[in-house]
């Protein structure tokens, strides 16, 4: 397993995502996967499986210190004092001392940035989180949150797959050091009927979602978090480490890009989008 480096974080390139799983789902899923070899689990509070997740993780018997563990604040907890107390009520559901990796979840208008970027770097200093960063942040707040933080943003988490470019922002992290964790990495599975995907993976002899997971984890500054219910794909989206795809591959892969490829784009929470997806 490759690892993304940012400001003294190592983040596994591959990580299990478990957004729409329920904590029964997510127990078993997290096990599966930390059993099949993955290091990286991403949780959120808004998921409502820290519970879950935390259990396990306990269940798979793998040492704390070997797993990269995500969680992110929801948008209601982002006042200060209120987001400290919402990350320890984070940290007793999911049985640790602290995450690897605190994110705000989305942007919030109604609380002042500067306010919650300094509640984020005071549970930081607390130890409660070892690194903290952002998700779903165009490259305008990532600049405005990055300028507000004593301690250093090591990733913006946003959605990103083959039919949705994210260019303007991959550029902007990559001058800052920054990753980019890309959720819906399979656009929700709306890329795995693509004819090129397929093609290629034909001549791989391996499934799309493979080519596609391959495809970010080829990417410099790129961390993948797919998810999935069925232990058999869990241990499938795992296993692309025994081929490699070529430049042109690579290029038409995200040539595959489109201005109506964005899924995930909720009224009210999302913010002005750095393309036009």
């Amino acid at each position: 397993m490759e690892y993304v480096e940012s400001a003294g974080a190592r983040i596994p390139k591959l990580g299990f995502g478990t957004f729409q799983l329920d904590d029964d789902n997510a127990r078993d899923m997290v096990r599966t996967a930390l059993e099949a070899g993955y290091r990286h689990i991403d949780t959120a509070q808004m998921y409502g499986n820290e519970t879950g997740v935390g259990r396990g993780i306990a269940d798979a018997g793998v040492p704390r210190e070997d797993i990269w563990l995500t969680t992110k604040v929801w948008v209601d907890r982002f006042r200060d004092g209120d987001l400290q107390r919402s990350v320890r009520e984070s940290l007793g559901r999911l049985g640790v001392d602290s995450v690897d990796l605190l994110l705000l979840h989305w942007p919030n208008r109604d609380v002042p940035l500067g306010e919650t970027i300094g509640a984020l770097n005071d549970v930081r200093d607390q130890g409660l989180a070892r690194h903290i960063g952002v998700s779903n942040f165009p490259v305008a707040l990532v600049r405005e949150a990055e300028g507000l933080s004593a301690a250093p943003l090591v990733t913006d988490q946003v959605e990103y797959h083959p039919y949705l470019s994210q260019a303007p922002l991959l550029e902007a992290l990559r001058e800052r050091g920054m990753a980019l964790t890309a959720y819906c990495p399979l656009g929700q599975g709306g890329v795995l009927n693509d004819g090129t995907i397929a093609a290629i993976a034909r001549d791989h002899d391996c499934t799309p979602a493979q080519v596609i997971l391959r495809w970010h984890y080829q990417q410099p500054g790129v961390v993948a978090i797919p998810r999935s219910r069925r232990a058999e794909h869990v241990r499938a989206n795992f296993d692309i480490l025994g081929f490699s795809l070529s430049d042109e591959e690579m290029r038409r892969i995200s040539g595959l890009a489109r201005a109506d490829g964005r899924v995930v784009n909720p009224a009210g929470l999302a913010p002005e989008w750095d393309n036009a997806g």
